[in-house]
């Protein structure tokens, strides 16, 4: 029951015509181009680019009463689209339809090649019909580009017990970008629209804040749970609208970070509830067209019964689902696989507490098209650690660490896996195989034990030093390099937890293996740093920890530059620190730069980790009242 249509096409990037059809304005286009379709009788399609049945997917047709689909490259002739067989758009003068729909943007040049083709009284439509208004789009004679549709979905909320920020930066501009435009929609639960509204964004580097207190106030709104979508027009070298979003209430503090701009069909590494604990599955509509009842489920890691979910989604719709009611049986430290059928972007999740607690985190997509690499296995000898998953761990006294391995790719029937823990300065104190985990195995590793085991606990006791998770090949089994974990962590005094997740990268070799180590933009290597730290308003601190990961032999310090920026853009101050090799350096908001140069740079600060030596890793937070806590990995650009 997946939504036909490519979201996103390995080795291409996102599909833009995906983007472009399910955008929230197009939709009441659609409906009338297709009104219009219906009342000019027999209708021919003429499909030059094998986008029809992506287009149907979305917009029913089965109102159209459509005689023919045509196409142009021979080879595509006889095929079966929408139950039809493709004729050559040579045969368009034997029509006896009194329309034709060219399914395509841009299409005068393609009607031009075809007109005289075309029986007399034939009339003429497009797609260009459901084009955005003009001053939405960067580049407006090429309607496809993937700056016309820098996009993305946004989990917000707003109500007595929970408020939403989320903090950007106009980093379009460090790749010739000037004045960005942000349009914003905001649907609720059901998937009515409670607002809309856009902003400028005028200087280079500013900050881009969207508080749901403010909207809230700004359109007299009562308590909200939904879905924002954001379409950024004036973007350059990124089309993906990234940002960090915490949520917090009078004693809690989330922090998450942006969806997933491409619906996917799997998603992976939802924990199930432990002991006295609930786990909910928001699950956000994206598209236009409603989620069939069935068409999403869930199942256990390494289980093959799969629990559909018997409700149909609202288009733009957020549902909130009670993983107890499809999973009653699922237990920590067990995960969830969630079949999506590219109905929903990522989706969040949150875990509360008999006692009160709650965290809100993500889950990751699920990767359907990789195959195990024989090459990972021999990257060894040129590479090093090659594949590397760096973590926190965190103070002992303070904090205890759990993690959870968790299967990303269907490809994954087994990982050979081995953990290694560094103090921070980089000594390695500890390398512990894992063995071959299973895809049916959910083995939580908690760092309490593994320490104690070797002896060392001692020396995280008063500090900390961060995780490493690699491939360990002494078990001879093949992987796909999609290595990913969860990462927990609770303070030993209140009891607050935070979570997150991430995947494995190659980290600072000059070789290449690839698109490793990969680059914020352009091809490989990624050997340079440039990280955003948004830093919360007052009661709250921000936490960072940098991590220095080294696949094989690189520069023996860092050269990080920690460039504090107000909302405006401007610097404010910079400091630098030297991270040691396999080292990290934990740090505060607060403790970092003193209180005259907070207050100087304002509420709307924010953070610019920059390196040119070499590639770091990044996770931070915030912290709260009595203790209460959040932590995700960081987003560079």
């Amino acid at each position: 029951m997946e939504l036909k249509i490519d979201t996103f096409i390995a080795g291409k990037g996102g599909n833009t015509f995906f983007k472009a059809i399910t955008h929230p304005l197009v939709s009441t286009c659609a409906a009338a181009l297709l009104e219009q379709l219906k009342l000019s009788g027999p209708v021919a399609i003429y499909d030059p680019f094998n986008l029809v049945e992506s287009f149907a997917a979305i917009y029913s047709m089965q109102n159209l009463n459509i005689s023919a689909v045509y196409v142009q490259a021979v080879d595509q002739v006889g095929q079966n689209r929408l139950t039809l067989t493709t004729a050559a758009v040579s045969e368009l003068p034997q029509s006896q339809a009194g329309s034709l729909l060219v399914v395509a943007f841009d299409a005068d040049k393609l009607l031009a090649n075809i007109r005289h083709l075309m029986p007399a009284g034939m009339i003429a439509f497009s797609l260009d019909q459901l084009k955005l208004p003009i001053e939405m789009l960067t580049e407006p004679h090429n309607y496809l580009s993937p700056l016309n549709f820098v996009t993305n979905c946004v989990f917000f909320r707003n109500d007595k017990q929970h408020q939403t920020r989320l903090v950007s930066a106009n980093y379009w501009s460090a790749y010739g970008g000037s004045t960005v435009t942000i349009f914003a929609w905001l649907f609720d639960e059901q998937g009515k629209q409670l607002a809309t509204w856009q902003e400028s964004i005028c200087k280079s580097m500013e900050s881009i804040v969207i508080d749901s207190s403010t909207v809230s106030v700004r359109f007299a709104l009562s308590g909200f749970t939904g879905l924002l979508f954001l379409h950024v027009a004036g973007a350059a070298g990124h089309d993906v609208v990234k940002y960090a979003l915490d949520i917090h209430g009078e004693n809690f503090v989330s922090s998450t970070h942006d969806a997933n701009a491409w619906p996917a069909d799997l998603y992976a590494g939802l924990p199930a509830p432990g002991p006295d604990e609930q786990v909910f599955l928001w699950l956000q509509n994206s598209n236009p067209c409603p989620i069939p009842a069935g068409a999403l489920g869930l199942n256990i890691m390494g289980s093959k019964k799969i629990v559909r979910l018997n409700s149909e989604i609202a288009p733009f719709a957020t549902y909130r689902l009670n993983v107890a009611d499809l999973l009653p049986e699922a237990r920590w430290p067990q995960q969830i696989e969630i079949h999506a059928g590219r109905y929903i972007g990522r989706p969040r999740y949150k875990i509360v507490s008999t006692n009160g607690h709650h965290r809100i985190a993500h889950v990751n997509i699920e990767r359907t098209d990789l195959k195990v690499d024989p090459a990972i296995a021999r990257l060894g000898s040129l590479m090093g650690k090659g594949f590397i998953l760096p973590a926190p761990l965190l103070q002992g006294q303070r904090f205890c660490t759990k993690v959870l391995p968790t299967p990303m790719s269907t490809s994954q029937l087994e990982l050979p896996i081995a953990l290694l823990v560094y103090t921070a300065d980089g000594e390695l104190k500890l390398k512990l195989p894992l063995g071959s985990l299973q895809r049916h195995q959910c083995v939580s590793i908690d760092l309490d034990d593994v320490l104690a085991a070797a002896d060392i606990k001692h020396d995280f006791q008063s500090s900390y030093g961060h995780l490493e998770l690699v491939y360990d090949f002494d078990n001879q089994i093949e992987v796909d390099g999609w290595l990913h974990a969860i990462f927990r962590y609770q303070c030993r005094s209140s009891g607050h937890t935070a979570e997150t997740s991430f995947g494995a990268h190659i980290f600072n070799t000059a070789l290449t293996y690839l698109n490793e180590p990969q680059s914020y933009l352009g091809p490989a290597p990624g050997l340079t740093t440039r990280l955003f730290v948004r830093l919360a308003a007052p009661p709250f601190d921000t936490m960072c920890q940098l991590i220095y990961p080294v696949s094989s032999m690189w520069h023996q310090q860092s050269q990080t530059d920690l460039i504090l920026h107000n909302g405006h853009g401007d610097e404010v101050a910079r400091t630098r620190i030297n991270i040691p090799a396999s080292g990290s350096r934990l740090f505060t908001y607060n403790e970092t730069f003193a209180q005259e140069l907070r207050q100087q740079a304002g509420q709307n600060a924010y953070l610019l980790v920059r390196d040119t030596t070499c590639r770091l890793f990044g996770y931070n937070g915030l912290i709260g009242r009595n203790d209460a806590f959040s932590l995700d990995h960081m987003f560079g650009f």
